[in-house]
């Protein structure tokens, strides 16, 4: 793995940062989110291509010696093989899908209007799960973590989980003032970030 090729640390993260363009920015508590997501994406693309940290760390802390030519050497390869890197591909796949779905859908009808003229979105991907650009999110991110593997990334994955699970509380709280019992009715029958295959079928 040539490392210091910081071209492609600065194509990943536009590559991968790219998505927060798909969040609105008009609460404060949308962006601490959106920070660590992008923080995310800076970090593995410093370990993928930049310098090893987590190998620097692992030296360091362990006084163990791991060749940095070696291309899969801190990541699951070893363990998950190249079957567990398609995986992550499906993963990020996913994530994105979920993303542009869930952004289309909410914006046309919600985020587009004026403040108290959106109406709630229940259609589409919204028929499945309240939340699909945060489930996105953090598929994405799953992708990533698989694939890469390192110190700073399982520490900063669970964070992201927390912060995006606490905004979707925040803004359901927004949504059940501003709709009322439509909006009660419809978290009582959709799931939050998971769909529910036995209520679907």
């Amino acid at each position: 793995m040539a490392y210091g090729d910081w071209l492609w640390v600065v194509i990943w993260i536009i590559l991968f940062g790219v998505f927060v363009a798909f969040l609105p920015f008009r609460r404060r508590t949308q962006r601490k989110p959106a920070g660590v997501y992008l923080a995310f994406v800076v970090a593995i693309a410093f370990e993928m291509f930049g310098i090893p940290l987590s190998i620097y760390f692992i030296a360091w802390a362990f006084g163990i010696y791991y060749p940095l030519e070696s291309v899969w050497g801190h990541t699951l390869y070893a363990y998950i093989g190249l079957n567990g890197m398609w995986i992550g591909f499906g993963l990020n796949f996913i994530g994105i899908v979920l993303v542009v779905l869930g952004w289309k859908n909410i914006h046309k009808e919600y985020w587009s209007k004026e403040s108290g003229e959106g109406r709630l979105v229940t259609a589409g991907i919204y028929r499945y799960i309240r939340h699909p650009q945060y489930t996105g999110f953090l598929l994405i991110t799953l992708g990533l973590l698989v694939h890469w593997a390192t110190i700073p990334i399982l520490i900063m994955w669970p964070i992201l989980i927390v912060l995006y699970y606490r905004l979707a509380r925040y803004e359901e709280g927004i949504l059940e003032e501003e709709f009322g019992e439509e909006y009660i009715e419809y978290r009582q029958n959709v799931p939050m970030f998971v769909p529910s295959p036995k209520r679907h079928l």
